[in-house]
């Protein structure tokens, strides 16, 4: 399971600079939430081996007890809890402030693992401005500037070793069933899930149970159906209550990207009473994101008349035009209605995203489709595509070789992709198309 690691901190003291620097894009926000985390942003990073998420905060005012910053504070206690270590970011040009002590003290009540890092720290090579920092009682205060980069790199390492479990999980982590699919469900609180899944044991009457795990992973869920053996990964949180599952509705975007993650096949419930929200559709972007096959299902299908479906299938239509290769189904989880279709599309949907596409089948479906219909001419460069083959699976990756390949438009991408998924009949992932021009062996020759 990714780390993950929230900053928080005073306002201006450069922390979103910092998270830009730990996710190298300013791109890699993957989930803002408007109206429910408000300045909270998750972001994914890598050094190294390690992969991790990372949280960035609004301004912390930990004793505030009204208006927006009561509010910033309440969300920055969301990132705090939901994170793995705390970066502690003061502005070491400011010096110390009333603030950093209460912030301070409120990391030492939570015992959680924490690293105060003193930011806006270029050109002091004494270090003499760090030292009142040590009275926050937090340990060495380490120095870098993500304005310019410096530190970063060091600060992330001394970070992930606060985190032991980290490499031992790695070490103990035991070969996985190719044969078992891991399925998460997805989706906004109160959509259905605890509904639809408590309905899938039901009908199986299966003896679940809760895999060993820690409280930063999501629940999974073992059962069987038809044959194929699945794992639940479910975001909601399944607790056990006798030999009956109790859902907790508690949502942790941190728990949703890293059972998306973790997962074959991501089911994504839409509530049809409430439509197509800005969350829907944030997490709908990350699984695109993650190359993960997707289902979706529109649950409470049956409180919708005529007038109402037509709404929402065009909303679906407008909002997550991104997943048009996903199937979509209508369904009741609390009637058990069309809930054998969306098994049949999940499977289809593992299938589609481990098929094994052979290089003479895509090469020459790659010739076909220049002989039909030939890349534009950008300036004194045509693209030209010579063969085609399979770069990975989960997502498929198709890499084409040829030259001038960088002046291949988007929309001549978008017609191989619709060649290659009704050749292979791909529904429900993902195809990921790459392009490689070959070296030209003169450009350095006069």
């Amino acid at each position: 399971m990714k780390p993950v690691i929230a900053l928080v901190g005073r306002p201006n003291v450069g922390k979103s600079t910092l998270f830009n620097r730990m996710t190298k894009s300013r791109d890699a926000i993957v989930a803002d939430y408007a109206g429910l985390t408000r300045d909270r942003h998750y972001g994914q990073g890598r050094q190294g081996k390690h992969e991790y998420i990372v949280i960035d905060t609004g301004g912390f005012e930990p004793d505030a007890t009204s208006g927006i910053f009561k509010e910033m504070a309440k969300q920055t206690r969301q990132a705090v809890a939901e994170a793995d270590v705390v970066l502690f970011v003061v502005d070491v040009r400011l010096g110390l402030s009333a603030q950093d002590h209460e912030i301070a003290g409120f990391l030492r009540r939570l015992g959680k693992p924490a690293m105060l890092v003193g930011n806006k720290a270029e050109g002091m090579k004494d270090g003499g401005q760090l030292s009142e920092f040590y009275e926050l009682g937090l340990g060495e205060v380490f120095p870098v500037s993500a304005a310019h980069g410096q530190g970063i790199r060091t600060m992330i390492d001394m970070a992930l070793e606060k985190l032991p479990w980290l490499n031992q999980d790695e070490d103990a982590e035991p070969e996985e069933d190719d044969s078992v699919i891991k399925l998460a469900v997805a989706g906004r609180p109160n959509v259905g899930k605890s509904t639809l899944i408590n309905t899938w044991l039901g009908e199986e009457r299966l003896v679940a149970f809760d895999m060993a795990g820690t409280t930063r992973d999501a629940i999974a869920v073992p059962f069987e159906k038809n044959g194929q053996k699945f794992q639940l990964i479910d975001t909601a949180g399944l607790r056990r209550k006798g030999r009956v599952f109790e859902a907790i509705e508690k949502f942790s975007v941190v728990k949703t990207l890293q059972a998306i993650e973790g997962a074959n096949v991501v089911l994504l419930l839409l509530d049809a009473t409430q439509g197509v929200t800005d969350q829907d559709a944030h997490i709908a972007g990350f699984i695109l994101e993650s190359g993960r096959a997707v289902v979706l299902a529109v649950n409470k299908w049956d409180a919708l008349d005529d007038y109402g479906r037509q709404m929402l299938e065009r909303s679906i239509e407008l909002r997550l035009s991104f997943l048009k290769f996903a199937p979509l189904h209508f369904i009741s989880a609390k009637k058990r209605q069309g809930l054998g279709p969306v098994w049949t599309s999940m499977i289809q949907a593992h299938k589609s995203s481990t098929c094994k596409m052979p290089t003479p089948v895509l090469t020459r479906l790659l010739l076909e489709s220049v002989q039909f219909q030939t890349p534009k001419k950008i300036g004194p460069y045509r693209p030209k595509l010579r063969y085609a083959h399979q770069g990975g699976m989960n997502p498929p990756v198709i890499v084409i070789h040829g030259n001038s390949l960088e002046h291949i438009t988007d929309a001549y991408r978008r017609f191989l992709e619709g060649r290659f998924r009704k050749e292979f009949n791909l529904i429900g992932t993902p195809l990921r198309i790459e392009f490689k021009t070959s070296l030209n062996p003169y450009a350095d020759k006069d």
